[in-house]
């Protein structure tokens, strides 16, 4: 159960308390250092994915260990992002906080319920129909480094950078799930329409025998 990939993806899950401590730390260098750490995490999400197909050790518990650690990383992050720029956006331009805590909701709440469609899928034993895409790569790639950004602000220009990043992956966090969300529901009538004929089926093999 235990390979190089799954222990990358359990380090990952380590380092998010490393993560939200290093935020909080008092000194002038925390948000440099948790934007670190953060990326360290990043990197073994692309790392311990490469390594289970290259290696060919793809396993069940990798398989749900990787998306939930994924998630817990992108949300406590988010979840920490969307409080500073909260609390301190004096600091910045009115309504800041606004451009960051309207995407955090939208990425929270796409990762919900693409993760009860894929269960769902997985359940009809469809789950590769809702298999990552090349927009869900670029959404996770760009989300991931505006977050990274967000937390090391380094400048306002730095900042702004990353909001306008931020803003891209929404769109394509938005995109994405109308993909998906297509899939599931294209599925859905399959499976009722499937539903309706067997019950007319049963219905008509049991219906009242002919009398001689």
């Amino acid at each position: 159960m235990l390979n190089l990939p799954n222990v990358l993806t359990l380090i990952r899950l380590a380092l998010i308390p490393v993560f939200v401590i290093l935020f909080y730390w008092p000194t002038e260098q925390s948000n440099l250092l948790a934007a670190i750490v953060f990326i360290i995490a990043a990197m073994t999400d692309l790392l311990d994915g490469f390594l289970a197909r290259k290696l060919h050790k793809t396993t069940k518990f990798g398989a749900f260990l990787d998306p939930v650690a994924d998630k817990i990383m992108v949300c406590v992050a988010l979840v920490l992002v969307v409080e500073y720029y909260s609390v301190h956006v004096s600091l910045f331009f009115p309504h800041i906080n606004l451009f960051v805590t309207i995407p955090a909701m939208i990425i929270v709440a796409r990762e919900i319920t693409v993760s009860a469609l894929r269960e769902w899928m997985a359940e009809l034993g469809k789950r590769a129909l809702v298999a990552v895409s090349w927009v869900g790569k670029w959404k996770t790639t760009i989300q991931l480094v505006s977050i990274a950004l967000l937390i090391w602000r380094y400048n306002e220009a730095v900042i702004y950078g990353a909001l306008a990043m931020l803003a891209v992956a929404t769109v394509l966090t938005i995109w994405s799930m109308a993909m998906y969300l297509k899939v599931g529901f294209e599925n859905m009538r399959e499976t009722r329409n499937e539903a309706k004929n067997e019950t007319e089926r049963l219905s008509v093999s049991s219906g009242p025998a002919k009398k001689d």
